[in-house]
């Protein structure tokens, strides 16, 4: 069983945590990965860097950009992560743009997830449909989950859809607008909060984009099956360097 799936199964309310690999510095990706661990975090998303990242705000965009000028590749993160399975238990997840999967060519990308233990990839602007006739038999002939976002505007037959061809989680995007922590949800966002809620769908929720705090977390998986944090993450590693992480995951756990 992929280890997001039995991940989804414990009785617990988990946190995600995204962070750019290559940044701050080139070789800070598995240190941090197995910082994140050790510290109580329940799935990780590892963000291959893309020189024109739409849906990032400006914490993440400029991580990215640092990490591109570090030297940060696909091939460079691949062989980074080679013997990462000999430390680290917790699911793993590539989020990055398709261009440079693409590139790489994707049932090659597919292998060499497969080969060092990458349970599934995010890939924001890979349409479903797109990835349904011509992706799905590749991802799933090398285990990988392939998780979809969904927004406020996402129409409820679309998310049916979405929900109909995902075997993992749905990231359930909290707003529209491009990533970046904010403080508290409105009433706005609890109610699409609740309506997915009520959807009852089959593959339960993860909602990312504006959490970066205990209060955010807490709101956020009252309604879901966990929450992810990324631009309050980077921002904390910018501020506070790598040595830090312990007392991030403290302060959003308790």
């Amino acid at each position: 069983m992929n280890r997001i799936n039995k991940k989804l199964q414990e009785d617990k309310k988990l946190l995600s945590i995204y962070f750019t690999a290559g940044y701050p510095n080139i070789n800070d990706t598995v240190s941090i990965i197995q910082d994140l661990e050790k510290n109580g975090v329940d799935m990780i998303e590892i963000g291959l860097p893309f020189s024109d990242p739409l849906a990032d705000g400006p914490t993440i965009q400029a991580s990215s950009t640092q990490a591109l000028k570090n030297g940060m590749t696909t091939e460079v993160l691949f062989d980074q992560l080679k013997d990462i399975r000999k430390t680290v238990n917790i699911p793993l997840i590539i989020m990055g743009y398709f261009n440079p999967m693409f590139q790489y060519g994707v049932e090659a990308f597919c292998k060499k997830c497969q080969e060092i233990g990458i349970d599934g990839l995010i890939i924001p602007d890979l349409p479903v449909d797109v990835y349904h006739e011509q992706y799905q038999a590749i991802f799933e002939q090398y285990g990988l989950i392939n998780v979809f976002l969904i927004t406020p505007q996402t129409s409820n037959e679309r998310i049916r859809y979405i929900d109909s061809i995902s075997n993992g989680f749905i990231y359930m995007v909290s707003s529209a607008s491009t990533t970046g922590s904010q403080s508290g949800f409105g009433d706005e966002q609890t109610k699409y909060f609740k309506r997915i809620a009520d959807m009852k769908l089959n593959n339960p929720q993860i909602i990312g984009f504006g959490i970066s705090d205990n209060e955010t977390f807490t709101q956020a998986t009252q309604y879901a099956k966990g929450a992810i944090i990324g631009s309050a993450f980077v921002k904390h590693v910018t501020n506070n360097g790598v040595k830090t992480i312990e007392a991030f995951t403290e302060s959003i756990l308790n």
